[in-house]
């Protein structure tokens, strides 16, 4: 694709500034470990909240999300509970207060703080450590891949005549200039910089649904989708039939495993909210809720995210596959019949987004929207860059190496970690060829086996260190060999088993060893103070301070999170219905969304505490 001289310039400047923005910000970062991490727990929510969310705006799944659109028109809202996209409800409405209450600087760090140091909580300990690392250098070989591939698509020079090696070119040049910014400035700089990125991507992403109204007229548009295209509601079956227009279409319903609607919901619903109870994985968001200055505000960090997020990126959405689907059926129909003839290769929906930019996105516009797209590559690798370090130097090597060396050597050290796993990570990246089979294996063979153990340490007492690790370790496993055994399965059809796999890994292991620590957790709990089976440390604690009470709040928690789904759900709604100007729709998701938003405030906004109020001053963080 061709950029003109404004295009390019905007590209290089944007780029530019990225930089800069790391490089001034670096001696703020490198005072000391907590500070090149955390941000020394001094920025505010709705930086951090930016940042996230433009750390979440992956362009591999926002090409994902424009097929789905295209496919399955509105019903297309529900299908990311997959990921699942309705954990940021949890987190909001209790999960992020529980995580900052700790006071933790990493995912490992707060495995201590609730099982303690004896053996099992220090398996505990490293296999957090291994599962974040392993995960860092994942997603790290992903950012390459999806960088280098985006790059040579999108950017206008040809460094290269061979296109594997344009690509590679391109994503060591990226990923390098990532880097730079990434370890001069620590968290600061990649919030910062997020933040600015967030900006350039809501603007594009305005500016195309904008194009996408100016062009596509409803008439247009429903002249080529199949009745149901416009509808939220489902039954049993989807019910949505492309025969006569695009049978693609329909296979791909197919593969997806959509057919039986409600089954597939409901499947995503009992995964999602598995995993959504067990928390954050140790990555990026995870740092942004331990990054913030309180319990509370790590809470709004986590609601802003859904409302800056989701918006810009549904009109982005929206706006290219409307434009697709009024402009580009006919040329999905001619691959479709050179595919039925043999002479043509597979029907690839995320032609796309190409297309789009291609044939519609005007000039200055477009330089905008290509920074935007890799401004959601470099915050995504950026925020993963930065987790790291946190891992190796706080959890490694000041606990089991040096615990006793001065801040510039733990910063100076962090630099070095860093560079090293941008290395490693690059060097993966080459050896893989698919960037869905990177995907996979980070869904299926990584996360798979986290929810369990994950779940339990909330909710149970007596769930121990060695349960934590025997139990992440088999999910892990399980997950890595249900898929050769049962052929064929999606990783929704196999997320039951891998979870009772895990689940018996997790009884098993804690059965195994003693209880935790009493002392351990006592703490943990009177400064947490989750719902769940809790009843033999509660009473303990009271023998000591009698005015220690039980977390009584699972109704309210419950209802908010039912309620959160159905505020989250209505946002993505406001844009597309904004954009393909359904009026009367958009009236009701705004009813519906500031219904909700009214609600909220006294359910949940009002009631949030920083610590439980029965907690002394002198013990809290």
């Amino acid at each position: 694709m061709e950029l003109n001289l404004i295009d390019t310039a905007i590209v290089i400047a944007y780029v530019i500034l990225s930089l800069l923005i790391g490089i001034w910000v670096s001696k703020k970062a490198s005072k000391n470990i907590k500070s090149y991490f955390l941000g020394n727990n001094e920025m505010p929510w709705y930086l951090l909240g930016l940042s996230n969310a433009s750390g979440m705006f992956d362009i591999s799944g926002t090409m994902w999300m424009i097929s789905l659109l295209f496919v399955y028109g509105f019903k297309s809202v529900y299908i990311p509970w997959l990921w699942p996209s309705f954990n940021q409800i949890f987190m909001m409405v209790f999960l992020s207060i529980w995580l900052r209450r700790s006071g933790a600087m990493t995912g490992a760090e707060w495995i201590q703080f609730r099982f303690g140091s004896g053996l099992g909580a220090n398996l505990a300990h490293v296999i957090v450590v291994v599962f974040a690392l392993v995960s860092v250098l994942g997603f790290l070989a992903y950012g390459f891949i999806g960088i280098g591939k985006f790059s040579a698509g999108f950017l206008p020079w040809q460094l290269s005549a061979d296109k594997a090696t344009n690509e590679i070119i391109y994503g060591i040049i990226i990923t390098g200039l990532t880097t730079i910014y990434v370890v001069k400035g620590g968290m600061f700089s990649v919030v910062l910089t997020e933040v600015v990125q967030f900006f350039v991507m809501t603007v594009a992403c305005i500016g195309v649904g904008i194009v996408a109204m100016s062009m596509v007229s409803p008439d247009q548009l429903q002249a080529v989708v199949p009745d149901g295209w416009f509808s939220f509601g489902f039954g049993w079956n989807l019910n949505m039939d492309w025969s006569g227009v695009l049978e693609s279409a329909n296979q791909k319903i197919v593969d997806d495993g959509c057919s039986l609607f409600t089954v597939f919901v409901m499947l995503m619903i009992f995964k999602g909210t598995l995993q959504s109870v067990a928390g954050p994985a140790p990555n990026y968001d995870m740092q942004r809720v331990l990054s913030a200055r309180t319990p509370i505000e790590a809470a709004k960090m986590s609601a802003i995210v859904n409302v800056v997020l989701l918006i810009p990126r549904y009109m982005l959405i929206t706006g290219m596959a409307v434009l697709a689907l009024v402009d580009f059926t006919g040329d999905l129909q001619v691959m479709e019949s050179q595919l039925a003839a043999g002479s043509g290769e597979k029907l690839d929906f995320d032609l796309i987004l190409p297309f789009v930019l291609k044939n519609f996105i005007p000039t200055g516009l477009l330089g905008l929207l290509v920074a935007g797209l890799l401004a959601a590559f470099m915050s995504t690798f950026a925020a993963t860059v930065n987790a790291a370090p946190a891992y190796v130097v706080n959890d490694i090597y000041k606990r089991y190496i040096n615990g006793g060396a001065t801040d510039r050597t733990y910063v100076y050290l962090s630099y070095a970690v860093s560079l090293v796993f941008v290395i490693l990570g690059t060097a993966i990246g080459l050896f893989v060829n698919e960037l869905n089979q990177m995907v996979q294996w980070l869904v299926g063979a990584l996360y798979g086996g986290y929810t369990a153990a994950n779940l339990l340490k909330w909710l149970w007492w007596r769930f121990n260190g060695m349960g934590y690790f025997v139990g992440m370790l088999t999910g892990i496993a399980g997950a890595t060999l249900v898929p050769i055994v049962a052929t064929g399965w999606t990783p929704l059809e196999a997320f039951p088993l891998l979870f009772l796999i895990c689940f018996a890994g997790c009884i098993l292991g804690t059965y195994l060893d003693q209880p935790e620590d009493e002392e351990v957790l006592k703490n943990f709990y009177r400064k947490t103070r989750p719902w769940g089976f809790w009843r033999p440390v509660l009473e303990k604690l009271q023998e000591e301070f009698p005015e220690t009470k039980a977390n009584q709040d699972i109704g309210r928690d419950i209802f908010n999170v039912v309620l959160g789904i159905v505020w989250q759900t209505s946002i993505p709604a406001i844009a597309i219905l904004l954009v393909v100007k359904s009026w009367q729709g958009l009236g009701i998701a705004i009813a519906v969304f500031v219904a909700t938003s009214i609600v909220l405030k006294f359910t949940w906004f009002d009631k949030m505490k920083n610590y439980p109020e029965d907690l002394p001053l002198e013990s809290r963080n």
